[in-house]
Parts: C-alpha cells; structure tokens; sequence
C-alpha cells in the first residue's frame, strides 16, 4: 500500500538464503570464518596490488548453494529459446557433478571405471553403477539390440 515500508531481517549477510550464489570471500567467510581478501587473491592466483581489482576478481567467482541445472532438451529450454532470454544467459556443459561427503569434495562418477574407483559407495553398489552407467553409454533409442531387453518407454 501506498506510503507504507517493509523492513526485511535476515541472519545471513547475503540475499537469498539457501538458494544464494555466494562470490568466492563471501563463502570462505560463510564457511571457513572472516578471510582476508588479499589472502583469497594470493592462494587462487588472482591479481595483486589493487583493493579495487582483487575485489572485482573475487567477484567473478559466484557459487551457488543449490547449483540449478536445465535438461538440455527440457521444456524450459525451449520456452527460454521461444521468449528471446536465452541472448542474456549462457548455456554450458557441466563438467561433472560433485558431493560433499565425510569432510572432503568427491567426484560424482559418469563412467564405468570412475564407478568401480569411486569412494562414494560400497562394494555392490559399484558394480550396479556401473553396470547401469554401462548400459547408458551403449544405450541407442533406434536400436531395440541395445535395451537388453528392456522396454524403455515403459520405465
């Protein structure tokens, strides 16, 4: 209404609470505590000298909390396409998915080898993944020889 103010309290020192994108001292200061700039710089080969550039370089580092994925052939993909935003966005292949587990950053596996390698999951379940992720790389809709028997448009 008119001529009426909202104030908005939040814990955090950034918008966005869990689905935030946090620039590269924001989250070493939300996670690891307060972080000199100068020492971020340094450690991840940034510019020296300038306060102004090392921030604007720190910057240019956003991760997010929930990071958000589009299924290539999505939906909204093609809605984003249809409305003309996609000139404002960039699209890019995601090198590989990553969890936080036990204290360290492991590597999601994508391949059979990295499956059997992988520290994520016990003995069995390796092999299922792999077995599955084998499947997926032999996998052709047009060539029913590659279902193994299954019938993939009832799954």
């Amino acid at each position: 209404k008119e001529g009426l103010r909202v104030l908005v309290l939040d814990k955090n020192e950034y918008y966005g609470g869990g689905c935030a994108s946090l620039s590269l001292s924001q989250l070493y200061q939300q996670f690891k505590g307060a972080t000199d700039n100068g020492e971020l710089v340094k450690q991840f080969g940034g510019p020296q000298g300038k306060d102004l550039e090392q921030r604007r370089w720190l910057n240019q580092w956003n991760i997010d909390l929930i990071p958000k994925f589009i299924m290539g052939s999505g939906l909204l993909v093609r809605i984003l396409i249809h409305t003309g935003v996609t000139k404002y966005l960039e699209f890019q292949k995601a090198a590989g998915s990553y969890v936080f587990k036990a204290g360290k950053i492991h590597k999601v596996p994508s391949s059979a080898s990295e499956a059997l390698a992988s520290s994520l999951m016990g003995f069995f379940e390796k092999r299922r993944c792999a077995k599955l992720l084998q499947f997926i790389e032999k996998y052709d809709p047009e060539k029913p020889q590659t279902h193994e028997g299954l019938n993939c448009a009832k799954l």
